[in-house]
């Protein structure tokens, strides 16, 4: 039997254009040891590893006629130093330099005739630093069969990687005649599936879109105001082709202190800060902001499958993760009500009994942020732009250092891809005491967001210094 796309997966290839890049970013930064790391270095971990992700060697090729969905098959001129490239920052080799090419390399499609995924090892930054920025289409990484590769490199302990020897086989790839018959076999036994690949794969982004939200289940249902479309404003705009990338770096006993102070979790302390940063965003570019007015954040969360162990892999990983659509306050003046604003929303969820808090994420065993973070971004992916504002990811990570071979991660920044109305994708992950935004703006409507980091760290600071 073919290996087919699922009808998800191939509607991130069918609804991607050159705007709306569909993969997911990472940038890792880490110090390079004493004995030295460096693209010989990471070639050898990669290569290692990839026989833990055979789909990272498979490429995917259509049916003629579009008679079926297209199939995974093995890339036959499978080249690692093409995935896995080499680059280096000008002198001084700073952050800046570092996210401006990461706006850039996140702007680009992946080639869709080779195996969807690129990492750069990118030398030259300050302070002895290197940094491995990874793109994976939305397509690859489902949680079940395929992870994400920032999850499968980085390891509890220091180690030198394996000398990596390319002794893989690739299958022989089908033939257009062998495509065909698969395909017209398939549509003998399920006739009314062959109309509707023709007609996802010719139809316009939405109409697929639209095709694949039936297939969700699990995820759609968890939506209780997909009738009523997201408040509109400078965040939903029709998205250019540039981006532009930004961090912020808060350390995580700041959110700890204000949860014991003011009630809540640690996620909600970190929505209530990118709430009050909203606001103030949206003041700065001229909003009039009623009291009640909101902004609407699908906020992916993963759940629990209540039918097996409570903190299995199977259970948080695949999809496992819900979308939960958040009204974020940003009418409300108060820090301190804010906070409780969105507690109150979130804590709705959490009552379910499925949502899994930050204590059992990490009790699961290899979970990395990365994983996580991509399939939040397939849930975010599936659905119409026009129910909410932007997408904000947020995934804990050890708390203890981790390290790609001898080299020792320093920080770590989820890139969120944009969908075609929204200007703004925030992705959050916690490491070894710190919390870590990435800011993925549209080049065009998002021109500062680098202002809207800043106003992150002001609002952290505002509930900080907050009493009731």
């Amino acid at each position: 039997m073919p290996d087919r796309l699922s009808a998800l997966d191939a509607s991130f290839l069918y609804v991607e254009d050159h705007a709306t890049p569909m993969h997911v970013g990472g940038v890792a930064i880490f110090e390079r040891p004493r004995s030295g790391f460096d693209y010989a270095h990471l070639l050898d971990l990669v290569g290692s590893r990839l026989p833990f992700l055979p789909r990272y060697r498979q490429r995917v090729l259509d049916v003629p006629g579009h008679l079926a969905r297209p199939v995974w098959v093995d890339d036959v001129d499978f080249d690692l130093n093409y995935h896995v490239r080499r680059s280096a920052l000008p002198q001084p080799g700073t952050d800046e330099q570092l996210f401006d090419l990461v706006a850039r390399l996140m702007s680009r499609r992946l080639a869709p005739e080779r195996p969807l995924w690129e990492a750069y090892f990118v030398e030259g930054l300050a302070g002895d630093r290197v940094a491995l920025v990874t793109k994976t289409h939305q397509s690859v990484v489902d949680g079940i069969g395929t992870i994400d590769l920032g999850q499968l490199i980085l390891d509890d302990a220091p180690a030198p990687p394996e000398p990596y020897e390319d002794t893989w086989t690739p299958r022989r790839e089908p033939s257009r005649a062998q495509l065909v018959f698969d395909a017209v076999s398939e549509a003998v036994q399920r006739p009314g599936e062959l109309v509707e690949n023709v007609r996802s794969a010719t139809n316009d982004a939405l109409t697929s879109v639209g095709k694949v939200a039936e297939t969700l289940g699990d995820v759609a249902s968890t939506l209780r105001t997909v009738v009523n479309p997201a408040p509109q404003g400078p965040l939903n705009v029709r998205v250019s082709g540039g981006r532009l990338f930004s961090v912020v770096r808060t350390r995580l006993e700041d959110y700890r202190k204000i949860r014991a102070e003011h009630g809540g979790t640690v996620n909600d302390v970190i929505l209530t800060a990118i709430t009050g940063a909203l606001r103030e965003w949206l003041l700065s570019r001229g909003v009039n902001l009623t009291s009640t007015a909101t902004v609407r954040a699908l906020v992916p969360m993963a759940v629990r499958d209540e039918e097996t162990a409570e903190y299995s892999t199977p259970a948080l990983v695949g999809n496992q993760v819900a979308a939960y659509l958040v009204d974020l306050p940003v009418g409300e003046p108060n820090p301190v009500l804010r906070l409780q604003h969105v507690g109150h929303a979130m804590a709705e969820h959490l009552d379910s009994g499925r949502s899994v808090a930050a204590r059992g994420l990490l009790k699961v065993s290899g979970f990395a942020p990365a994983t996580l973070h991509s399939l939040g971004a397939r849930a975010g992916g599936s659905l119409s732009g026009r129910i909410f504002n932007l997408m904000i990811t947020n995934s804990p990570g050890p708390q203890e250092p981790v390290y790609a071979g001898e080299a020792k991660l320093i920080e770590m920044f989820p890139v969120m891809p944009l969908m075609r109305t929204q200007a703004l994708a925030i992705g959050v992950t916690s490491y070894h005491g710190g919390v870590y935004f990435g800011l993925n703006g549209d080049r065009k409507a998002a021109f500062d967001v680098d202002l809207l980091g800043g106003m992150i760290e002001e609002a952290l600071e505002e509930l900080k210094g907050a009493h009731w």
